[in-house]
């Protein structure tokens, strides 16, 4: 047991390193010094372009690939050691069944393998897939099953007895836009029920909608890590809702930037010291202030700008 064992951190990852090498010699260094530390029951994300080493790193923590370097800990004990495993849930991209059983028959054999109880198999298992919207098709063959119905299935195996952590590597892949609705529902109530989730996703709205904490990392590296809120914050910003007025007046056009008109609504923001002057022309002008809260830049925006920059600094 990890000297570490009763702090709060479910998934720590230190020093991650992957160097690949080639019949000729070559070597290419997929994963340059990955630190990340995951907290007990959060849902943290973990992001970045193709080619970024996201799910080489999620491979390296589950023992799916052997790292180069590393210290890698799931719950206070050695991520490879048995105590390690039989507490983790683990989605793949791209899970992969036997297509001649049934979505009963297959979660039958991943229980077994995941050492669940057999008198309580059958029970856990049927409940599983109706919780992912699968139970109309528990006797139905894997062959007959959409892109979408066997990610629903994979999400059902990773949460095959009870794990305290679980990790999906783009769980919302082949998922209509209602799939991708309940799977981020699903992972709120995971952490609800104190269930510690790592989400790989290129869905950066989804990430934005349940994570806790975001790590995004580019060309094997971390490039941004932090509180999502904070991460996306805009400093020395308020951005402000109105409506009833036909023109904003001149005291507020004179501050606002980022000016938008739709319906009967103004979306703008100002400087945080000129909130007060910017409420009060509202109100004198007759107009009615909906909100006022801290700008917030959208996650797309906000990795598009890290990874531009991140290719300057290269270039």
């Amino acid at each position: 047991m990890s000297e570490r064992a009763s702090d709060d951190a479910a998934i720590r990852i230190e020093g991650a390193r992957k160097v690949y090498r080639s019949l000729l010699g070559r070597q290419k260094e997929a994963v340059k010094d990955v630190s990340i530390t995951v907290k007990r029951g959060t849902i943290h994300g973990l992001l970045g372009p193709n080619g970024a080493g996201k799910t080489t790193t999620l491979k390296m923590l589950l023992g799916l690939v052997r790292p180069t370097a590393g210290r890698f800990e799931i719950l206070g004990d050695d991520a490879g050691s048995p105590e390690a495993r039989r507490r983790i849930g683990f989605l793949p991209e791209q899970p992969y069944f036997p297509v001649h059983l049934t979505a009963l028959q297959a979660m039958r054999f991943y229980g077994a393998l995941a050492g669940v109880p057999e008198e309580r198999l059958d029970s856990q298992a049927a409940e599983l897939l109706e919780r992912v919207g699968l139970a109309d098709a528990v006797r139905a063959e894997l062959s007959r099953f959409s892109r979408g119905m066997l990610q629903r299935l994979g999400i059902a195996q990773a949460l095959l007895g009870s794990p305290e952590v679980v990790i999906l590597d783009e769980p919302a892949s082949g998922l209509d836009p209602v799939g991708q609705r309940d799977v981020r529902n699903l992972m709120l109530e995971l952490r609800a029920a104190g269930t510690t989730v790592l989400l790989s996703s290129h869905q950066l709205s989804e990430v934005e909608a349940v994570c806790d904490r975001v790590t995004i990392l580019h060309r094997g590296a971390v490039a941004a890590e932090d509180h999502i809120d904070r991460l996306l914050d805009v400093e020395g910003k308020t951005a402000v809702r109105a409506r009833g007025i036909e023109r904003l007046p001149e005291a507020v056009a004179a501050v606002a930037d980022d000016v938008a008109f739709s319906g009967s609504v103004w979306a703008f923001s100002v400087p945080d010291g000129a909130v007060r002057t910017v409420v009060d022309a509202i109100d004198d002008a007759g107009g009615v202030v909906l909100a006022v809260q801290p700008k917030r830049e959208s996650l797309e925006d906000y990795f598009a700008r890290l990874l531009a920059r991140a290719g300057e600094e290269v270039a």
